[in-house]
């Protein structure tokens, strides 16, 4: 929202979804323009090859908190993200293990965006210590 949108931290999505072989893909779709201004997103670069270092899992000893972090970020400098911007109504692919953030929006301007992650179920392990799972009654949906 102008002036009111929040932070997201650098992250790799594959963190919370995680799957055998890694191949989860995030699709990024803004409602309107994502600019520098209204806080598009930033990513690292190559960082895509440098693994998963950091895992948010299902808490095994119990229900309270439900979820816990395991590992650690790998920190990159302010100058190896690169902005990108993108116009409304565009896609931008996100390899779930790429490094990317967005600044809080700060601008007089919306940035509303569509945002969902797609794995191949084919000859893939879905992690049964992710925090979302599947349920009989609320199954993850096949594309196709």
């Amino acid at each position: 929202q102008p002036g009111i949108g929040g932070e997201v931290t650098p992250h790799q999505d594959s963190t919370f979804l995680h799957t055998h072989p890694m191949d989860i893909i995030g699709l990024w779709i803004p409602l309107e323009d994502a600019t520098e201004e209204n806080s598009c997103l930033w990513f690292v670069p190559g960082s895509h090859k440098n693994g998963i270092t950091k895992r948010m899992i299902r808490n095994p000893n119990g229900p309270s908190p439900p979820t816990i972090m395991t590992g650690s970020d790998t920190q990159y400098d302010d100058d190896k993200y690169v902005a990108v911007p993108a116009k409304k109504g565009s896609l931008v692919l996100i390899h779930g293990e790429v490094v990317h953030k967005s600044f809080a929006n700060r601008s007089d301007r919306f940035r509303h965006v569509y945002t969902f992650h797609v794995i191949e179920t084919l000859n893939t392990t879905y992690s049964k210590d992710n925090w979302l799972q599947p349920t009989e009654e609320l199954p993850f949906p096949p594309l196709y």
